[in-house]
């Protein structure tokens, strides 16, 4: 039996346990390698990067690597009315970062703004009180089995308490 030489796995079988990295497939581990290990350990550490009261008004969306057409670049979402005060410590949030990693990994920073405006929806009390929606009901009611029927409605019932 003859083995395929060019597999996009790995190329050697190795026996016994296996570390997570060789497991993965390699385009996965190029993504990991490039972006997704400063990415995760920005997110990890924001509170740590921006201070307190800038990680109640913002988080980071993405991290574009550097290329030879652009910068490497961390996209940061920030609530609607608090750009200036990000703005203003762009300076000290880049600064914080590159000594947090020990060498230049981020040299712009780009904001875009969201709305956080929590609006509230009155519901009518009947809709309060069944919390199953129609298609569940109907398919509840559909069940054959009466134990499993009466057992249905109690859980809906304990969600509904909740």
């Amino acid at each position: 039996m003859q083995f395929k030489k060019y597999t996009k796995q790995r190329n050697r079988s190795i026996q016994g346990l296996r570390s997570f990295k060789d497991t993965l497939p390699k385009n996965i581990k190029k993504v990991i390698n490039k972006k997704g290990h400063i990415y995760s350990e920005t997110l990890s550490n924001w509170k740590y990067i921006v201070g307190e009261n800038l990680f109640k008004i913002c988080y980071p969306k993405s991290f574009k690597n550097s290329n030879r057409f652009g910068v490497s670049t961390l996209l940061i979402m920030v609530r609607r009315g608090h750009e200036v005060d990000l703005e203003y410590s762009k300076k000290k949030i880049i600064d914080k970062m590159n000594s947090f990693f020990g060498y230049l990994v981020v040299e712009k920073l780009k904001f875009t703004s969201f709305d956080d405006e929590k609006k509230f929806f009155l519901e009518d009390k009947a809709d309060n009180e069944n919390v199953t929606n129609n298609k569940y009901q109907k398919k509840i009611i559909d069940v054959k089995n009466e134990k499993i029927k009466k057992s249905l409605i109690e859980l809906t019932k304990v969600f509904r308490e909740k």
